[in-house]
């Protein structure tokens, strides 16, 4: 089978195309022929290993875990001898973290890692980036902020596949939301539900006449700094983007300045919120945002595209 991998950091040239043998699961395990798989923005600072006080933990010279790709979507082609959940055919999605890989041909997956089975209501394509946008939003949204009807939240970059899944869950909630965007993603972000929508080339934080229950920075360009004149008095500030700047603003004041890995969270955790979003998906109240497809190929060029920064929503590889 093929799989993408990068042994060194780097451009998106250092990603390679290589053929290893069809994984066997393990008794406790599905394998999954994988149809589509994520490619996120997350996966291009790994592979340049950035920031790089990363590299602690992904490899001080070299990445420890070769593998690139998180989220996927495929059909079971085989099955362990303790698999009661899944059976040959069927069709799931799910993530895999700190693992093989999910840009390949085929994944071995334990049933009771974070893997569903995937609602007639969507395609591969648009199941595989769930659980790097939805999820990791969801827990942001739910477990920290708590964010309730009638609450009013700040989305900053709410055209990717975070902010965009970031949008539609507030709204889900019956919360108010402004947006922080470009001028050519306006009408994207209203179409998502966004109530208000603020040009970032244009917009001054100090300048907002609202204070927000709740600034969401989903890439990772505000500051806390510059933002608390406009949050609430019990507000919050949250990021999934970690920098030494978050970290030190954390040591400071931890009840306003939140970051968290999502992928760190207990397995069981990480389930509770996939299966709400199943639910909802299911029910046709949220949907994938997808900008781009490219085959396994050429993940390389996915790389590249979501180095640009003009990427509006997700980005999947496709297997053909």
């Amino acid at each position: 089978m093929k799989a993408a991998i990068y042994t060194r950091y780097g451009s998106p040239e250092v990603i390679q195309i290589i053929d290893v043998e069809i994984p066997s699961p393990k008794p406790n395990e599905i394998l999954v022929k994988i149809k589509a798989s994520s490619v996120t923005r997350a996966d291009t600072m790994m592979r340049q290993g950035i920031p790089k006080f990363g590299r602690l933990f992904l490899g001080l010279f070299k990445p420890k875990n070769t593998a690139l790709g998180t989220g996927f979507s495929g059909v079971v082609e085989s099955v362990g001898e303790q698999i009661t959940t899944f059976k040959i055919g069927d069709e799931v999605f799910g993530e895999k973290l700190f693992s093989n890989g999910c840009n390949a041909d085929y994944l071995c997956i334990s049933e009771d890692m974070v893997i569903e089975l995937k609602p007639d209501t969507i395609s591969h394509s648009q199941a595989a980036p769930i659980c790097d946008g939805f999820l990791t939003s969801y827990n942001f949204l739910k477990d920290i902020a708590n964010i309730q009807q009638g609450q009013h939240i700040l989305i900053n970059g709410a055209s990717g596949s975070l902010g965009s899944a970031a949008v539609q869950l507030s709204k889900l909630v019956g919360a108010k939301v402004t947006v922080v965007c470009s001028a050519k993603n306006i009408d994207f972000v209203l179409a998502l539900g966004a109530d208000d929508v603020l040009d970032y080339t244009k917009v001054n934080l100090n300048e907002l006449p609202y204070k927000y229950d709740v600034i969401y920075d989903a890439v990772g360009k505000l500051s806390y700094k510059d933002s608390k004149k406009i949050i609430s008095s019990d507000g919050i500030f949250m990021t999934p983007v970690l920098s030494i700047q978050i970290l030190w603003q954390m040591l400071w004041n931890s009840k306003q300045v939140k970051f968290t890995a999502t992928g760190m969270k207990k397995t069981k955790d990480l389930k509770r919120l996939f299966n709400e979003l199943v639910h909802f998906f299911k029910q046709s109240k949220l949907h994938t945002s997808i900008d781009r497809t490219y085959g396994l190929s050429d993940i390389s060029k996915a790389h590249q595209y979501l180095e640009t920064g003009r990427k509006v929503g997700n980005v999947v590889i496709v297997n053909l």
